[in-house]
């Protein structure tokens, strides 16, 4: 299910930790700026990725319980802890939970301090700037050392889009929102393009690791970002992010919060990394899709969209918003799509009760217009759909599809331009929107 972005400010999402100052900085490793379609795994298994490479890192333990949390953070035999909520959402420890426990992350000092948060903690919603309101349920806790750190450091590895290649990034400033960093010290960031088929040298992570003034940590520093670069290839990362890279109070390195992230189209020789996916950090829908074969993604506005083609698929949300509407979803049906997938598609974008219209824009040439129509059809039939649909058929028997559209009596609006139709839907979306409002009910007869 990978795709290219979620289209940037089109979509409205935020951004990943190593994300918008690369359009300011570094605009060719653009490819992170985005909310790129990727697997994403919690902290606990990135961390142990990290450790089974030799990567230093704090010892910690994971947890299911509140007993297990506190069996945990016996088992760290320390009075200096911390606990940290895994859920796949940028700042956490600025969050609250739907419990009354405000933050995700929280310095413990004993084993009964550990069970008494995580009771607070696990099996309820931790909502942060990234997750809105919805949250994210909280499944399982880490408990980690904690280290008293002297110096913190940013390190990422991500793709460079205008070289082609993964690129280092690198900061004397981390632990801290590295957005932040970017746009109060744009020359505490620095960047290393890397050859990927000459690959990364020893040397080369030496020098940068001086650049970025690690100065008498260089040598450990090195050292890490072989072997994280080593991790990038094997495990088809797109992101490895390390916020903070921290020296210790005995003078260490160790890589203290870590985000991992991996191409979706590596799945079929990644089966056990991507076996760790955590379906309840995702939507539902998406969760579905999924299985349906089907490239969907939920967003938070109103008119539903199905359309072939991920290009095309931008097109039309970037034409909806132009015209004043908001897209509720991203959905590429794919070239190869039957009339039964077509129907699947509309069960998708109908579940979320937040769409008020449905806007089709198909280019047939592998796809058949007249397949897409049968599924339209059918979806209107089967699910008994009360939203407005409004239909943009070109290409490979598209009069077929007309006239079967035509003779269907459904209540599809067909539409032979993009920019019409995209403004219709937006029209009908807002009279729908305001129908409910006012609590009235809205039935379309045609024509309109």
């Amino acid at each position: 299910m990978s795709l290219l972005s979620k289209c940037g400010t089109c979509l409205g999402k935020q951004s990943l930790q190593a994300g918008d100052f690369l359009r300011r900085i570094c605009p060719a490793v653009s490819a992170a700026s985005q909310q790129v379609r990727n697997l994403s795994i919690h902290e606990y298994m990135s961390m142990k990725i990290l450790q089974d490479a030799g990567v230093p890192v704090p010892k910690f333990a994971v947890a299911s319980t509140p007993k297990e949390a506190r069996a945990a953070a016996e088992s760290l035999e320390s009075k200096d802890m911390m606990i940290k909520a895994q859920v796949l959402a940028g700042g956490r420890g600025k969050g609250y939970f739907d419990s009354g426990l405000k933050a995700g992350v929280k310095m413990i000092f004993s084993p009964e301090e550990a069970e008494q948060l995580a009771e607070k903690m696990i099996g309820f919603k931790l909502i942060t700037k990234q997750t809105g309101e919805r949250g994210r349920i909280c499944s399982k806790v880490m408990i980690s050392q904690r280290l008293f750190t002297r110096r913190e450091f940013y390190f990422a590895i991500v793709m460079d889009r205008a070289t082609q290649g993964p690129a280092l990034i690198g900061s004397s400033q981390g632990g801290v929102n590295i957005e932040d960093v970017a746009r109060d010290s744009p020359d505490a960031i620095k960047t290393l393009p890397i050859n990927i088929e000459k690959g990364l040298t020893r040397e080369q992570c030496l020098k940068f690791a001086t650049d970025v003034g690690f100065e008498d940590l260089s040598e450990q520093a090195a050292d890490i970002m072989v072997k994280l670069y080593a991790i990038f290839l094997k495990k088809d990362a797109t992101t490895v992010e390390i916020n903070p890279l921290a020296e210790d109070s005995s003078g260490h390195l160790y890589c203290v919060d870590a985000k991992l992230n991996f191409d979706d189209n590596a799945d079929f020789r990644q089966k056990e990394l991507f076996a760790l996916r955590d379906w309840s950090q995702e939507d539902e829908r998406e969760h579905e899709a999924s299985k349906l074969n089907i490239n969907y993604i939920q967003l938070d506005g109103n008119i539903g969209c199905l359309v072939n083609g991920a290009g095309l698929a931008m097109s039309t949300m970037d034409i909806i918003k132009l015209h004043g509407g908001s897209p509720a979803n991203f959905l590429d049906v794919g070239g190869g799509a039957t009339a039964e997938q077509v129907m699947n598609s509309f069960k998708l974008i109908t579940s979320d009760p937040n769409v008020q219209a449905v806007l089709v824009n198909i280019f047939g040439g592998i796809m058949r217009c007249d397949v897409i129509a049968k599924g339209i059809i059918m979806a209107a039939e089967t699910l008994d759909l009360k939203v407005p649909i409004v239909c943009r058929l070109q290409g490979t028997n598209v009069e077929d599809a007309k006239i079967l559209i035509a003779t269907s009596r459904m209540k599809i609006l067909a539409c032979d331009d993009l920019d019409e139709a995209a403004k219709m839907a937006v029209k009908l979306a807002a009279i729908v929107r305001l129908a409910k409002e006012g609590g009235l009910d809205v039935k379309f007869e045609l024509p309109i």
